[in-house]
């Protein structure tokens, strides 16, 4: 099993970032606008809609306020298995810290999903504040 460790430094405080992260349903508007074009919640799941084309089913796994964590499941598709956590940590005053983690199989999907990542990283820089 592969895993792609992003992390990111982003110029707004933690629970700025916290808040858009765990908005699970509003994740195209507040988290990585253009990288995602829709996200709809359906029951434990949210469906999102990738600007390429992509449509992906990612079951809800956790959303937990204490630890700043969110995680998911993608389903279906291509990938035998996908499960990613996000987790905001403090960077100081105004600034934070994101670790997306991404596990996969088959290996072979790790360019592909590395390079969602990539563009969905820099939207969220874009979006909740620019890394100095």
């Amino acid at each position: 099993m592969a895993s792609i460790h992003k992390e990111i430094v982003i110029d707004a405080p933690a629970r700025d970032v916290w808040d858009a992260v765990r908005d699970v349903g509003a994740v195209h508007r507040r988290l990585v606008p253009g990288v995602l074009t829709d996200a709809r919640l359906d029951g434990d799941a949210r469906v999102v809609s990738f600007a390429n084309g992509l449509v992906v089913r990612e079951l809800i796994v956790s959303v937990d306020d204490e630890r700043r964590r969110f995680a998911y499941a993608a389903v279906g598709g291509l990938a035998s298995h996908h499960n990613s956590s996000m987790q905001v940590f403090e960077g100081g005053a105004q600034r934070s810290r994101l670790v997306w983690i991404t596990d996969v199989l088959p290996d072979a999907l790790v360019g592909p999903i590395g390079a969602l990542i990539e563009q969905g990283a820099a939207a969220m820089q874009r979006a909740l504040g620019h890394s100095g």
